[in-house]
């Protein structure tokens, strides 16, 4: 057939005689020159300008859309192309039906759809390289297209065609489309002036866009890019080659910042204010109602268009034979309803991925917007509502950590609560249309099975509730563990523990149990409606029509049931999300409305202490705190020093009198010079200036050394050296492994309490303020660093300065320093004056200091001690970095290069072998029973759709027979849904509990040394956040990996069995997938890790900001923590946003794929035309292929990130445990041995590790059964080693330890550290009743117990709580003195009645008045056993039977104390006169 412009079978096609517009060919003619003009125009300034690329601005400003009117140009255009593919389908449909080829039918077509793509292309091109001049090629091409578009409407028009002819609607349509589309240019020439005007319109590129950092686009980008995430492709490829930082995500653009947010949100919450009580939900929605609205729109529009769907699939099952086209027959043609559906799909998921990054985004708005108020308001909360109880900081850390994120999740899920029920209605109403009544059956049944839904989610939540308390309890013990281990080893009684901990975890598995049940339900429900709810309609169809049921009524109606099953399986969670927001809303009211600080901080009638004591000074006293002059306040515990100091801060509430601060030099009742030095005479007046304030409990911040003390003040190296010096911190920062830039605070490395002290007055002294309050400092301090910390820090560095100085202090003999002293007694002030003036008015009161001066405490070692503690923790960095390198998992079977592709293959590789390692924890049968019924699920659901393609493609079907199939099908369907779900569900459970049974032990019965060397909080996030991950997160994720695993694969599986030249379409796409995942895998890695990892620090942020408040409020500092509070807000937000973007990455990309596969498996399957039933099948399977082929790569790349948490839990479990076993059975060791306590201590070698050097070398000792021995030495002498080998908690290497005639490394561990009682420098208590800490094992009588406290002087504090014995005791013992823990440990010791007992530097840390009774219990109580006491003040041994003094390791001295003092030169004598 040869082809012709205008056909070869009409003679007429040419003739013009009716004059040249009246020949319908000419006019097609006509139509073909606008494009061909534009083409001819743009192409070579498209190339011109590529290839002059280079020399655009810098490179963000490509996405800079300026030209008026832009969006409103893509959607037009998308329109037009639109219109143009069904002129081009009506032009090719009209062409078949003629004998000869008519070009003029479809050619104008395509080039218009070229021209149209070319123009947008165009368009683009010069914008972003902003030449408006060149716009005017496009606005004569809208203009001649418009024009030649109209000619031929006229001409139909003068023709007579109908309204119905599809040609002509098309034509119409497109005269509008290319009207408006000319408008458009005619709108940017007015706005931007660039030709016609004299002085075209200036314009600048968005602040965002100046700035290098802003690296988040999608507000900037075009329409098309903004639908396609395509600005993401950078990001998410560049991911490939090096992991993703917060460098490459940069910054959030100005209008999605905490600070923007936030000014909204509380002009709408200020607003309501003057007339009610303001509500949040109202600012919420003036704030951001209309974002919602937004995306409720594009929600609105994606489910109208989900519903093409089935209408397509019906329409190409049945297909019919063509005729000469009006719309209705056009719309009836097999390939057009398959491209139409194809266009459906890609709109439908456009849009619905468009309403979630909506909603996304304005929901980390709120959130930011919502953490910046509840700043805000903590910064001004009055004190007394947290020292109270009023607000605890766990009710902040939650309004911080859950009720905001509550809200966000709520306000993801809004759209859905008015976007679903139009959808059930328009699904029921189609379902109607397609089977009559039996499809209400159906419904019904869905409908009715929804409250069941929301029943279980009800009960999930409830579960989930419980273990969370559960979990938190078993936590609570296993720190307890970690943190007493030393201890518990020591007197064997890890196991006591352990089970306590076990009891907890299985009441743990047991609200687990019930969680799972209800999840597996839940997924039950949700694999199980459909089936249930279609059988229940094609039974009922059955039974109750005459007509066979079609496959086009079947299949449509098919997949509108498992349309119809998400919004109601959706709905339950929706409701939930709704309920919880109410109450999260609630909370948020109460916290935002609570007490200020300031004028209205006192309320009436409240007489705390506090309150009382200070309406008594103020009424009673007027007290002078004189400039430039050194302030005592003394007196003793709970009279009311500390609370003077808030007082003056203005922290307190006033009940009358008020605090007056000078404006200069002048007297007056509370004086005070302005900003440090300054000529004070420029400054105004202000109510108050910056203290230095260093508050009794020493604060940190979560940073290092050096930002705790310059503490935002600007870096003075010479001022920072003579600080650090005068609080001799520089000999404890020499231990930190980064010296002063080593993070302290919560997450950073613990350091003891007095260095936390030092620290906080270094802060105070560097501060360049005029005005010092020092609250205690020395409380935590030895008396050499006291007095150093006097000498330098306060005497010289504050006096010189001329600085005002409060000092709070119980260092009576300080007094003499002071220029004024004020002595406080029970809230009211005592005296106040010089000391000279108190020496003359007082004298009782001058003659009761003076013998409490006389009687300091002799604290040596103290810092030695904590600084020993630290280097402890700190030296073995070695090894520690071996553990924490657990990420350096056996990857053996690879030959590991160090280059880039290694790592870059360790990115893109799955875990498989940690997946499989956790899979056969949970054992080989259940795995195997988990695989067999997930396959033979799946096997019946395909075969239930294959029955009913079959059963409807019969045109004399049985119906009986038929049905009965069914409906055993369908049965054994729903059962296998329910038995898959718990089999996953089981599986996972019991890998949780091996896990975690397997991890306890192991970590419980690890040597010491590892305890020393790994930081508590790694080992405690195993037990927390890796177990939360193992028992809650991998098992759901398991499977829906599966399960859309399988499905995907029974759909491809299906399709190609009905068409088996999809299969050939299917490489390309398979390809195209397996890139996608795998790139979306790595980025989404990142991203979800930089997400977690910016979470902790702004939590922590808001947790020391609660405990801080008094410091950052003295310091006027609230400025500075505001702003890092929105800096960690928005680099948390930006993770964020940068994780959802990623994800509606996949999401489009995934979803276009399915679009693709329904497009090919709909052509395949008209092309081969085999029966219709499984063309039916074929694209009911290519639908649901779009839903899940996301989830596939979602899940995987979650499973990725969770399987991180067994790793690391296998990573411990690796670890080497104490042996201990013994040669000897428990049985052949005497009952009662040690019976003498008689020790031989021949040739000992110890070390701590195999690999590391002995610490004790070659020692021998004889101690007498009853003898008292005291061993000393300097630091790291090897006196503690010494003891530790007595319970063999370190490597004896070389030598024994015989007691009582059996070597001791031949005993059992347990049998070993049970018979010996050792006393520990950290008095340790755990939570529980007295008696428990006494005795765990139970084995004693109360008379026992008693004998014990009252030897140990406890027993009448002890009998006046309540419960005696049974009286609780908080965590760690804080509810009792250090002193009064000592002596329980003591009361502890003698409880166990062995011959032999250690007390291990037990002085160290208690008052003098505890330490002489307990040198006094010792020599009585303990009389008749074998006391070993290893000595911090030597003045304690002086009383001992035989003295060693040790030094490296070795035995230096060996005799009695007398022997020894009279050796002038001997060491001991030197130690003596030291300590005298």
């Amino acid at each position: 057939m040869r082809l012709a412009f205008c056909g070869n079978d009409n003679a007429s096609a040419y003739n013009i005689s009716a004059g040249v517009l009246r020949n319908v060919c000419f006019v097609d003619a006509l139509n073909l020159v606008p494009h061909v003009f534009l083409l001819f125009i743009t192409f070579p300034i498209l190339f011109i300008g590529w290839g002059s690329q280079s020399s655009k601005v810098q490179i963000h400003h490509n996405t800079w859309l300026h030209f008026p009117g832009h969006n409103l140009r893509w959607i037009l255009t998308f329109t037009l192309l639109f219109v143009h593919v069904c002129e081009i389908a009506e032009g090719i449909v009209s062409d078949t039906q003629m004998k000869s080829r008519h070009l003029h039918l479809f050619l104008p077509a395509i080039m218009g759809f070229v021209a149209a793509t070319v123009s947008i292309v165009y368009y683009h091109n010069i914008e972003t390289s902003n030449f408006p001049k060149l716009l005017l090629a496009l606005f004569l091409y809208w203009i001649m297209a418009f024009v030649t578009k109209t000619i031929k409407l006229v001409r139909y028009c003068q023709d007579g065609v109908p309204f119905s002819q599809l040609r002509f609607c098309i034509t119409g349509i497109m005269v509008i489309l290319y009207g408006l589309l000319m408008a458009v240019e005619i709108n940017v020439i007015r706005v931007r002036r660039y030709v016609f005007f004299m002085n075209p319109q200036k314009v600048k590129p968005p602040e965002d866009l100046q700035d290098l950092g802003v690296r988040f686009l999608q507000p900037f980008v075009n329409l098309l890019s903004k639908a396609t995430y395509w600005w993401m492709n950078t990001l998410i490829i560049s991911a490939h080659k090096k992991p993703v930082d917060l460098k490459a995500i940069g910054k959030l653009p100005i209008a999605m910042r905490a600070l923007t947010n936030y000014v909204c949100l509380k002009e709408a919450y200020e607003e309501q204010k003057p007339n009610r009580s303001p509500s949040i939900w109202l600012a919420m929605y003036s704030a951001f109602g209309r974002p919602i609205l937004l995306s409720s729109t594009f929600r609105y529009l994606a489910d109208l268009l989900g519903f093409a769907g089935p209408l397509c699939i019906s329409g190409i099952v049945k297909d019919p034979s063509n005729s000469y086209l009006s719309s209705e027959e056009f719309l009836r043609n097999v390939y057009v309803l398959a491209v139409l559906l194809f266009l459906a799909l890609i709109l439908q998921r456009t849009f619905l991925q468009a309403s979630y990054y909506v909603t996304t985004e304005t929901g980390i708005n709120l959130r930011g917007a919502l953490l910046a108020m509840i700043y805000n308001k903590i910064l001004r909360l009055s004190t007394s509502n947290l020292s109270m109880g009023e607000m605890t900081l766990g009710q902040i850390n939650n309004l911080v950590a859950i009720e905001t994120n509550q809200l966000m999740w709520f306000l993801f899920l809004c759209p859905n609560l008015w976007a679903m029920p139009v959808q059930i209605i328009m699904g029921v109403i189609l379902l109607y249309n397609l089977l009559g009544v039996s499809a209400l059956v159906g419904a019904a049944v869905i409908v009715l099975l929804a409250p069941i839904q929301y029943f279980i989610a009800t009960k999930l939540a409830e579960a989930q509730k419980s273990t969370l308390d559960y979990s938190t309890e078993r936590l609570k013990k296993t720190n307890e563990i970690l943190k007493g281990i030393k201890l518990l080893k020591l007197y064997a009684w890890e196991h006591i523990f352990c089970t306590s901990v076990e009891e907890t975890r299985m009441k743990e598995l047991t609200s687990l149990k019930t969680f799972a049940l209800h999840t597996s339900l839940s997924i039950f429900m949700n694999a199980a409606i459909p089936i249930a709810a279609v059988l229940a309609t094609f039974v009922t169809y059955a039974y109750t029509n005459d007509k066979p049921l079609q496959p086009a009524q079947a299949f449509a109606s098919l997949s509108l049931f498992h349309i119809l099953v998400t919004p109601l399986f959706l709905l339950s969670t929706v409701v939930r999300f709704a309920v919880k927001a109410i109450i999260s809303v609630q909370k948020l009211n109460e916290f935002l409305l609570s007490d200020e600080i300031g004028d209205d901080s006192w309320r009436g009638g409240d007489s705390s202490v506090n309150c009382v004591f200070f309406s008594f000074l103020e009424n009673v006293f007027v007290i002078l705190i004189i400039i430039g002059q050194m302030t005592m306040i003394v007196g003793q515990v709970g009279c009311g020093k500390s609370s003077l100091l808030l007082a003056i801060l203005g922290e307190m509430q006033t009940l009358e009198g008020k605090v007056h601060w000078s404006k200069y030099s002048e007297k007056e009742d509370e004086c005070s010079d302005p900003q440090a030095g300054t000529s004070s005479h420029h400054l105004p007046h202000m109510s108050r200036y910056s203290v230095a304030y260093a508050a009794q409990k020493p604060w940190l911040l979560n940073a290092t050394v050096e930002e705790n003390i310059i503490f935002g003040s600007p870096f003075n190296k010479q001022r920072y050296k003579a600080v650090t010096d005068a609080c001799s911190l520089q000999p404890d920062i020499d231990l930190l492994p980064f010296g002063d830039q080593t993070e302290i605070g919560e997450r950073g490395i613990n350091l003891s309490g007095g260095q936390r002290q030092r620290i906080c007055v270094a802060r105070a002294l560097y501060q360049n303020t005029n005005i010092v309050f020092l609250d205690d400092p020395f409380s935590a301090l030895d008396i050499h660093l006291s007095d150093h910390l006097m000498q330098e820090g306060i005497l010289k560095f504050l006096q010189e300065d001329k600085r005002t100085l409060v000092l709070v202090t119980h260092k009576l003999q300080y007094l003499p320093h002071a220029d004024w002293i004020i002595a406080m007694k029970d809230g009211m002030v005592l005296r106040e004056g010089t000391l000279k003036d108190i020496q003359n008015k007082d004298i009782e009161l001058y003659e009761h200091w003076k013998t409490l001066m006389n009687r300091q405490d002799q604290e040596l070692e103290k810092t030695t001690l904590e600084r020993k503690t630290l280097r402890r923790a700190m030296y073995p960095r070695e090894s520690k970095s071996q553990l924490e390198d657990e990420d350096e998992e056996e990857e053996e079977e690879e030959d590991e290069d160090d280059n880039m592709s290694t790592v870059l293959r360790l990115r893109t590789k799955m875990p498989w072998k940690t997946c499989w390692r956790y899979l056969t924890s949970g054992g080989f049968f259940l795995l195997f029973l988990m695989i067999f019924s997930k396959l033979l699920k799946h096997s019946v659901i395909v075969a239930i759709d294959y029955w009913l393609a079959t059963w409807t493609s019969m045109d004399n079907a049985n119906e009986t027979y038929h049905v009965a199939v069914f409906s055993i099908l369908s049965g054994a369907g729903i059962v296998l849904c329910l038995i898959t779900s718990l089999t996953v569900e089981w599986m996972g459970l019991t890998a949780a509990k091996n896990l975690h049974h397997n991890l306890l032990n192991k970590i419980i019965l690890g040597p010491i040394r590892f305890f020393d060397m790994t930081p508590l909080g790694l080992i405690l996030n195993r037990f927390s956040a890796d177990t939360n991950i193992i028992d809650q997160h991998i098992p759901p994720t398991l499977e829906s990996l599966t399960r859309s695993t399988l499905l995907c694969l029974s759909a491809i599986g299906m399709i190609s069995y009905a068409t088996p030249w999809f299969l050939v379409a299917l490489v390309p796409l398979g390809i195209a997938f397996y890139f996608i995942q795998k790139y979306f895998r790595v980025a989404s890695k990142d991203l979800q890790e930089l997400d977690d990892s910016t979470q902790l620090p702004l939590l922590c942020h808001f947790s020391e900001t609660a405990e801080g408040l008094t410091t950052i409020r003295a310091f006027r500092h609230e400025a500075r923590f505001k702003q890092r509070m929105l800096e960690l807000t928005d680099t948390n937000n930006i993770a964020y946003l940068f994780l959802s973007a990623a994800n509606r990455w996949l999401e489009v990309r995934t979803d276009y794929l399915g679009a693709c596969i329904v497009l090919t498996a709909a052509v395949t399957s008209i092309t081969e035309g085999p029966n219709s039933g499984f063309v039916g099948l074929g694209l009911l399977y290519a639908l649901t292929i779009t839903n899940y082929l996301n989830w596939v790569v979602r899940n995987l790349a979650d499973l990725e990130v969770q399987m991180g948490a067994v790793k690391k839990v296998h990573s411990f479990l690796n670890m080497e445990s104490e042996n201990y076993d013994g040669y000897l059975d428990p049985s052949q060791v005497p009952k009662d041995w040690p019976q003498e306590g008689e020790i031989k201590i021949e040739n000992l070698c110890v070390r701590y590790e195999n690999n590391l050097k002995p610490v004790l070398k070659h020692v021998k000792a004889y101690i007498k059964p009853g003898q008292k021995v005291g061993i000393c030495g300097r630091t790291g002498s090897g006196k503690s080693s010494l003891s530790l080998a007595f319970f063999r908690m370190v490597d004896i290497f070389d030598g024994r330890i015989v007691i009582d005639g059996i070597d001791i490394s031949k005993l059992p561990l347990h049998t070993l550290r049970s018979r010996l009682s050792i006393i520990l420098q950290d008095p340790i208590l755990f939570s529980g009743s007295i008696r428990f800490n006494l005795d765990p094992e139970c084995k004693c009588t109360d008379d026992r117990l008693w004998e014990a406290l009252e030897i140990a002087q406890l027993k009448n504090m002890v009998k006046s709580l309540p419960g005696g014995l049974d009286a609780m005791v908080t965590e760690g013992g804080e509810n009792f003195s250090v002193g009064q823990r000592q002596l329980f440990c003591l009361a502890r010791a003698f409880v166990r009645k062995s011959s032999i007992l250690i007390m291990d530097e037990a002085t160290a840390s208690i008052d003098m008045a505890t330490e002489n009774i307990l040198q006094k219990v010792v020599m009585t109580a303990f009389a008749d056993r074998t006391v070993v006491t290893i000595a911090h003040r030597v003045h304690t041994i002086l009383t001992a039977d035989l003295v060693i003094v040790m030094k490296r390791g070795n035995i230096l001295e060996y005799d009695t104390p007398e022997n020894l003092l009279s050796q002038e030169d001997g060491i001991f004598a030197s130690f003596v006169r030291a300590d005298m």
